[in-house]
């Protein structure tokens, strides 16, 4: 079953990091923080919600706040 935004709202994902709203990317590749923008992947259908997984928005991969 693929991530929607349905399943973010009806299920109430938050950012691990910040505790932050969080929207599915518009190519559905991961999930947005509206706040720290960090970025976590979505792997097999799968979103992996590990702080340190996360890129943030701006910088290059590997780097975050």
């Amino acid at each position: 079953m693929p991530i929607t935004a349905e399943f973010i709202e009806t299920f109430r994902v938050v950012c691990p990091a910040c505790k932050g709203k969080v929207e599915l990317k518009g190519d559905a590749s991961g999930i947005k923080c509206t706040q720290c923008r960090r970025i976590y992947p979505i792997r097999n259908d799968i979103p992996v919600l590990i702080v340190e997984e996360a890129t943030v928005e701006g910088e290059k991969p590997g780097k975050t706040d």
